[in-house]
């Protein structure tokens, strides 16, 4: 699990059918690193500190084992003072 942070929204119009309508949120771990698309199983807003998971965890987080996920969103946590 990974501590991240909500930037913004992704807007992806053209997606493969297995992505279904799921929400893309841009998400970094620090200010300054690399930005990571994350799929919002939660409903998170832009400004939110979040637990992410990868791998098959964000896959099943996602909804199903066959979902194209490598980074999903599945906790807001509550509060949280970044580093």
């Amino acid at each position: 699990m990974r501590i991240m942070r909500v930037e913004k929204t992704l807007v992806s119009t053209n997606r493969i059918e297995g992505l279904g309508h799921r929400p893309l949120l841009v998400v970094r771990e620090k200010p300054g690193g690399t930005p990571l698309v994350a799929v919002d199983a939660v409903g998170c807003v832009p400004g939110d500190w979040v637990i992410c998971v990868g791998s098959s965890a964000a896959r099943e987080a996602a909804g199903s084992k066959a979902y194209p996920s490598d980074l999903t969103i599945v906790g807001i946590i509550d509060h949280w003072e970044g580093e």
